[in-house]
């Protein structure tokens, strides 16, 4: 048997038992598997064939694997801009993020004309402690020049076991040079949820993302507020540039403020996925102020649950600009090299039976957010209808709405036209319910 058959063979077996793990892992998971059809396996042996000339004829060595996993991540691009092929590596980084926990500084970081740059702090973290400040930009990290690295290659670099030291070099203006920050490591909690007391007697809500602890931190910070002895008038529950997140948690948190109806239902692909709806339960902790949801262009996927459900359950009224319009639910398939798959699997509707999908939903109140300085230079604002290969739905050209203040201060309250107008709505409702009563 000459060596380019075995190899043939080989490349398709490979395939073949590809497949099978990713369809068992699909069943695993409650997914029903369908058998290859003959075009499906006569396209693997394709595929095999040009692996096996690539191997034997390309102008230099190749790896087998690298190239394997190249196919994967084309195979899984061309499908919607949520499905994807997660290394290791990835995955591992993934539930990092979605635990809201884990060793490091306590930095947002980011690309900045191709400099890594400091988004901002997370207060009471190393980080924030140390002195370090948004805009800073890392010229290096342990005396590595930061040039060169990817945003993941920094936070592996950045992150570490608690009680570690990491030297990072700061540039900022007024500075001749770099200066370096040797910071001690600690663990950072993420916290999703943030709250106050506003003026007038009105509760702030923040929720930045879904991670595992979302909903306990949101129900503390609704016990809290209900037991601050304050005459509520209202809820403001801000969701701008909130990406989603973990389903379970986008739901159970939109249960702690509806007592009965519809908070989302998935449906798969003729049936494949079962069509799954979530139902509200009365827990007797529900708030019964007005609520008024804040949403903009970066209010994504679990943000547009919430927003969705309580909207149609007529529990709460939006007010910003159009969301993302994310409508699609990923499901994460473990494979047993320690990778994994994200694939899309089903759509979100909201109580009304409306997809969401491209389109996102649009405010009861349209309200463009307006700064107070000088506006920065116009950055094109992406939406899921924006993304190349996204699953179709009915796309609306709506204006975009604004970015959301980053920081959770006093200042940020009082310059936020959107937040005011929501103030304003929550008084004026209070006082019609003051003069209905008289």
């Amino acid at each position: 048997m000459t060596r380019w058959f075995k190899n043939r063979r080989a490349g398709t077996a490979f395939l073949v038992v590809l497949s099978a793990m990713l369809l068992a892992a699909l069943c695993f998971r409650g997914i029903p598997a369908f058998s290859a059809d003959e075009t499906t396996y006569k396209n693997l042996k394709k595929f095999s064939e040009i692996l096996d000339m690539i191997e034997r004829n390309y102008v230099e060595e190749t790896d087998s694997d690298m190239l394997i996993q190249g196919a994967i991540e084309g195979m899984m691009k061309n499908l919607d801009p949520h499905s994807t092929y997660m290394t290791e590596e990835m995955y591992k980084e993934l539930q990092v993020d979605t635990r809201g926990e884990f060793g490091g500084l306590g930095i947002v970081i980011s690309m900045k004309d191709g400099i890594l740059t400091v988004v901002s702090p997370v207060e009471d973290t190393p980080a924030f402690e140390a002195g370090i400040m948004a805009g800073d930009a890392i010229a290096k990290i342990n005396g590595e020049d930061t040039k060169d690295l990817t945003i993941m290659d920094a936070v592996h670099k950045l992150r570490g076991p608690r009680g570690t030291e990491v030297t990072i070099s700061i540039m900022r203006e007024g500075f001749d040079e770099p200066k370096d920050y040797t910071i001690t490591r600690d663990i950072i909690k993420i916290k999703s949820v943030k709250h106050r007391i506003l003026q007038d007697n009105i509760a702030y809500i923040r929720i930045s993302s879904f991670q595992e602890n979302t909903t306990d931190d949101l129900e503390a910070a609704l016990e809290t507020i209900q037991s601050s002895g304050t005459d509520l008038q209202g809820l403001v529950v801000d969701l701008r540039n909130n990406p989603g997140g973990l389903l379970d948690q986008a739901v159970s948190a939109a249960d702690l403020f509806l007592k009965s109806g519809i908070i989302v239902t998935t449906k798969g692909r003729d049936g494949r996925v079962p069509e799954k709806k979530y139902q509200a339960r009365n827990q007797g902790i529900e708030p019964d102020e007005p609520i008024i949801m804040l949403v903009n262009g970066g209010s994504a996927s679990g943000s547009e649950i919430l927003a969705g459900a309580l909207r149609d359950n007529r529990r709460a009224v939006l007010l910003g600009t159009q969301t993302f319009g994310k409508g699609v639910m990923q499901m994460i398939i473990p494979l047993r090299d320690g990778s994994a798959v994200k694939l899309t699997t089903a759509k979100y509707y909201t109580p009304s039976g409306v997809s969401i999908q491209a389109k996102g939903i649009t405010p009861d109140f349209v309200v463009e957010y307006s700064r107070p300085e000088p506006p920065a230079p116009a950055r094109e604002q992406v939406r899921e209808k924006d993304l190349e290969g996204h699953i179709e739905g009915d796309v609306q050209e709506i204006p975009e709405g604004p970015e959301h203040l980053n920081q959770f201060d006093e200042k940020d309250f009082e310059i936020d036209n959107q937040l005011q107008r929501a103030i304003d709505l929550i008084k004026g409702w209070a006082f019609m319910k003051t003069m209905q009563k008289g």
